[in-house]
């Protein structure tokens, strides 16, 4: 399915899903790819009740075989010279998609999503943010409408004590990058989370 392509994986300071992560980066690769990890500032330097930065790099090395990209300069060469077939960036939180959603570059993930659109490839995005349904909802929609943009099937992940929040079902990972390798959006878009 993804045989031979090279994929980028953006990581975004969504803490609490990268347990998530981890399994779909098995799935990517045993479906063929390659997994270029790019994080956020974030992921580098935070220490959270979910680990700190430095094991959360070591753990993502490990799944990928690669290492990870972690500045705006090793970013910029995804662009003319180290083209990615896809980038992926999952989980993406509400700060990443209205940054990307209003041009800002301000990270390396940014960057690298930066690079592939001006390379006419796709750029697939995993959401989980708090502020979907609320302040970020404008940006969604405009991600929404964005030549070469995708996103993993996404739903509300707890209606009743977080109503504004929506998360990706990462599961979907692989079958999302390869429709996105089609230029076409994974349907259905919207879903129920169990």
């Amino acid at each position: 399915m993804l045989q031979g392509k090279r994929i980028g994986l953006g990581i975004t300071a969504s803490h609490c899903t990268y347990d998530q992560i981890l399994p779909v980066i098995s799935d990517l690769r045993d479906n063929g790819a390659t997994v270029v990890p790019i994080i956020t500032h974030s992921v580098l330097t935070a220490a959270t009740r979910f680990g700190t930065g430095e094991e959360w790099i070591r753990r993502i090395e490990e799944a990928t075989g690669e290492k990870v990209v972690s500045t705006i300069v090793e970013a910029e060469p995804f662009g003319p010279s180290n083209p990615l077939d896809c980038m992926i960036i999952a989980p993406m939180t509400g700060n990443s998609i209205s940054k990307f959603a209003n041009a800002a570059t301000d990270s390396p993930v940014l960057m690298a999503a930066k690079a592939t659109l001006r390379n006419n490839r796709p750029v697939l995005l995993g959401i989980s943010t708090n502020d979907a349904l609320g302040l970020n909802g404008p940006n969604i929609m405009k991600l929404l409408n964005m030549k070469n943009v995708f996103f993993i099937p996404f739903g509300q992940d707890d209606p009743y004590k977080k109503p504004n929040s929506m998360i990706s079902d990462f599961t979907l990972m692989v079958p999302a990058a390869a429709a996105a390798l089609e230029y076409r959006q994974l349907q259905p878009l919207l879903i129920i989370h169990k």
